[in-house]
């Protein structure tokens, strides 16, 4: 997956707003087809799209039938092998330090993001806390979660200070995790995400990705969404 930059200030863009929502309303609806799918409940997910045509008009195979095609295509969703999510203990914004495998039990949004960025991270937490209300009762049974990308500013309250401006504190089960740079390169590492930070001023480049995690640890899908930036350079 190609990295996208951490930060580019722009003005708002009406067409990127529709886009980051309906990303947000996808997102809502992958989570909820993943508490479905693992518990075997046969009912209809948050996503309800009308099913354009697509140039090949295939979907991947694995994914939930109620997940349309256009909604796959937007986020770059993708079933993965089912294996055990790389693991990491690290500290979230209101100090507490948890081990992934303690948030098991739920289904977990995994993404990365920099508590410093004005940019692509902002709008991702936008989105977070969208598909939180857009997910009505199935939210008890998410958790959503952001592992810090910039060594740089990795203390507690650079992660607190970000998800109280963006909301995240909002979401009741929300966790923003950072730590030691020895600690946070090993979680990239086991990800596959890729970060550039050459110094405290530059800005973080890394790669963009969700995980979707099952309530048995199991990694189940990913979404690898592309960002354009048109000439007002809103992403």
């Amino acid at each position: 997956m190609a990295p996208i930059p951490g930060r580019r200030p722009g003005a708002r863009d009406p067409a990127g707003a529709r886009a980051r929502s309906d990303r947000a309303w996808i997102l809502a609806g992958v989570c909820a087809a993943t508490v479905i799918l693992i518990a075997a409940t046969l009912v209809v997910v948050a996503v309800r799209r009308h099913d354009a045509d697509s140039p090949a008009n295939q979907r991947p195979a694995g994914i939930p039938a109620s997940v349309s095609l256009p909604a796959i295509n937007l986020m770059g969703l993708s079933p993965v092998p089912a294996v055990a999510a790389p693991g990491f203990r690290l500290t979230d914004q209101d100090g507490r330090t948890l081990s992934l495998s303690s948030l098991r039990g739920k289904v977990i949004v995994l993404e990365f993001m920099d508590p410093h960025c004005t940019d692509i991270c902002p709008l991702v937490s936008q989105e977070y806390v969208d598909a939180y209300h857009d997910l009505g009762k199935k939210a008890s049974q998410v958790v959503f979660t952001a592992v810090n990308v910039n060594q740089y500013f990795n203390q507690v309250q650079d992660v607190a200070a970000y998800s109280t401006e963006h909301q995240l504190s909002s979401i009741p089960d929300c966790h923003f995790f950072t730590g030691p740079v020895s600690a946070l390169r090993a979680t990239w590492q086991g990800y596959n995400v890729a970060v550039a930070a050459p110094d405290p001023n530059a800005d973080i480049v890394h790669t963009s990705i969700v995980y979707f995690i099952g309530p048995d640890g199991r990694e189940r899908y990913v979404a690898a969404p592309m960002t354009d930036y048109p000439k007002t350079g809103t992403a």
